[in-house]
């Protein structure tokens, strides 16, 4: 489209290894392949409302492709229409999203590319009804976007969570312990399925499967049975109990993500200790799984992300969402992606037989 000549990034919630990656190649594709000017906004929606915005350039943008997190920050808490304000002692939520409309009008940024989860997705769907041009960009470690096949940053959190577990098979062999590693996932089990498999766990809880505890710990005795005085557990932080519970941390007022799950690794821990006689560790990997370099095939498929979403801004396809389906790039509405159902792990299909056919215990 001839009538676009700069574009802006925007990165918002949390953090994921491949940012910087989607950041670069929409950058050098946008520069490259266009000749257009690129502007990134600092700190996700809170930079739109305040403008703050800086210019992004080869030279600039080098150097990115390993690296974790986001050189334009982010943020999950400033919503622009719902933006939180101080009156008379309380909080008051105002509609400021016309703020953000000019300040891009006065920075002559003609299109927007978005990066981030549902949250901000919701936004970036309510900014294009306003008139923005509009390209959005999936981002979550959790896998767990109906929309498209394969998140950036999902291979990278199971990569950590892999590690963590081959590190704990030592120490729990050493002195005869039941280790569990709690990872996360929030409501889809994604990473403790494939981090268990490849991690060689004995047990595996995810959400989609409601676990027995005394199942698990009949796994466990049974493998004290064949002389394995030890076991290494993954629990999925949104696992639960065959009585519904899961277990959460806190609940954060005000917040787009009020429930802060946390803390079934410790319970589970003790419940097994007290069940089996063993000495039981809990170990929670938390942040460490969003954190540093993105693996190879992280870092090749956010570039893919990046350079398509500047494509389809210039071929004029706005209020789209990259996806990737099958091998291919590809795009669906914003209106469609947002609110979607959760794209969960099918607890009969085929990682969780094959995961079975090899001994893993899902204590159900």
């Amino acid at each position: 489209m001839s009538s676009i000549k700069k574009i802006g990034i925007l990165t918002g919630g949390g953090d994921c290894p491949g940012l910087n990656p989607v950041i670069r190649a929409a950058t050098r594709t946008a520069i490259l392949k266009y000749g257009l000017e690129v502007v990134g906004i600092r700190n996700g929606y809170r930079g739109l409302y305040l403008g703050d915005f800086t210019p992004l350039t080869l030279e600039n943008i080098s150097g990115i492709l390993p690296l974790g997190g986001t050189i334009l920050h982010s943020s999950n808490k400033d919503n622009l229409f719902q933006y939180p304000f101080e009156e008379n002692g309380e909080t008051v939520l105002k509609d400021v999203s016309h703020v953000g409309v000019e300040n891009l009008k006065k920075a002559g940024i003609d299109a927007m590319l978005i990066v981030g989860g549902d949250g901000t997705l919701t936004s970036g769907r309510d900014f294009s009804n306003l008139g923005v041009r509009v390209i959005g960009v999936p981002k979550t470690i959790d896998n767990d976007l109906a929309s498209t096949d394969v998140t950036f940053g999902f291979d990278t959190a199971v990569s950590v969570a892999t590690e963590a577990l081959d590190r704990l098979h030592t120490t729990a062999s050493s002195h005869h312990r039941i280790m569990v590693l709690e990872v996360m996932g929030r409501y889809a089990g994604w990473i403790g399925l494939n981090a268990g498999i490849a991690g060689g766990a004995d047990a595996i809880m995810i959400p989609e499967i409601p676990y027995d505890i005394n199942k698990i710990a009949n796994a466990i005795n049974t493998r004290k049975k064949f002389g394995k005085t030890f076991s290494v557990i993954v629990a999925s932080e949104g696992a639960k109990s065959v009585n519904g519970e899961m277990v959460v941390s806190k609940v954060v007022e005000n917040s787009p993500d009020p429930i802060r799950l946390g803390g079934i690794g410790a319970k589970v821990a003790d419940e097994l200790e007290q069940l089996c006689g063993l000495e039981a560790r809990a170990t929670t990997l938390g942040h460490i799984q969003r954190g540093g370099t993105p693996t190879a095939y992280d870092r090749i498929l956010s570039t893919r992300y990046g350079s398509y979403a500047v494509d389809l801004a210039m071929e004029g396809k706005f209020g789209n969402m990259v996806t990737l389906k099958g091998n291919e790039m590809s795009y669906d509405s914003l209106n469609n992606v947002i609110g979607q159902k959760t794209k969960n792990v099918n607890p009969n299909g085929e990682l969780v037989r094959f995961a079975k056919n090899i001994g893993i215990s899902f204590g159900d």
